[in-house]
């Protein structure tokens, strides 16, 4: 069964890229005044604000983290760069720790220079999640693999569908990998609920749906398309569908709004986070 409206707006979470204007305290301040009681957070504001001073002002303001981005990029043949990548994810994983969330998205690399082996790359990207598991799983982390539209796999993300992710998750225990579902790399693919389903453990596995995103999908897409992602209710992603389908998978965690989009930034941010909470209720409620 759904939640109610209220229910649901009580899991909403803001990932702190939506509001890049704000500043740590901004954003602290703004999301308990409107209510907004998750936060998802960034590895560079995190580490120039410090770590442990980033979790007690989420805490004194009433807030959780729901997820630290990004680990990963982890595709790398190079012996020195892949232990270097490793040696990032593992400070990655303990800057999670600190900030009280179990949940350290990954965006796991593009293809290495002058290469176009994809399968090599994927594993690759399996040898790391087996290496670095064990040491998340110790501080209390699952790693979140997240599968990023197609358009991005030559140059950041090699794992373009849920059906690949959930390939690499399954190779582990469901508590140390698990998956991000994020409804704009994934609105395309007719094979979504099916793995949507697999990834909430239909048939008795356990579920392996680490973190829920939202963010439309608008065109034109900009230069570089990095920075293209809509606002809820202004393109062709049925959000509800994806809402429903994921509660009927068995999660009920935080829906976290990630949006890239300068539009958003040249705004006030409690204008824009009020905005939100209203698109949330109409589009996604």
């Amino acid at each position: 069964m759904s939640d109610t409206p209220a229910a649901l707006l009580d899991r909403l979470s803001l990932n702190q890229q939506t509001v890049r204007q704000w500043s740590l305290p901004e954003l602290a301040d703004g999301c308990a005044r409107a209510g907004v009681r998750g936060v998802g957070l960034w590895r560079q504001p995190v580490r120039e604000y410090g770590p442990a001073a980033a979790a007690r002002l989420v805490r004194d303001a009433g807030l959780r983290v729901t997820s630290l981005c990004r680990g990963g990029f982890l595709t790398a043949p190079d012996p020195a760069a892949r232990a270097a990548a490793l040696d990032d994810n593992r400070a990655a994983v303990d800057e999670a720790a600190v900030l009280g969330t179990d949940t350290l998205v990954l965006v796991s690399g593009g293809l290495p220079a002058g290469s176009r082996d994809l399968a090599g790359a994927r594993e690759r990207i399996a040898d790391a999640l087996g290496e670095l598991g064990p040491y998340a799983a110790q501080r209390g982390v699952r790693l979140a693999l997240e599968p990023l539209h197609p358009m991005y796999a030559a140059d950041r993300c090699v794992v373009s569908t849920l059906t690949q992710a959930l390939d690499l998750a399954e190779r582990f225990p469901a508590d140390r990998v698990g998956v991000v579902l994020d409804t704009y790399h994934l609105w395309w693919d007719d094979t979504v609920g099916a793995q949507i389903d697999r990834a909430g453990g239909t048939g008795g596995a356990a579920s392996r749906i680490a973190a829920f995103q939202l963010a439309d999908w608008v065109t034109p897409l900009p230069a570089g398309v990095l920075l293209g992602r809509g606002q809820l209710g202004d393109g062709v992603v049925d959000l509800r569908w994806f809402r429903r389908r994921v509660e009927a998978a068995g999660y009920r965690g935080p829906v976290e709004v990630e949006i890239f989009q300068p539009a958003l930034w040249a705004r006030d941010g409690a204008e824009v986070l009020a905005e939100i909470v209203d698109r949330f209720r109409r589009h996604v409620g």
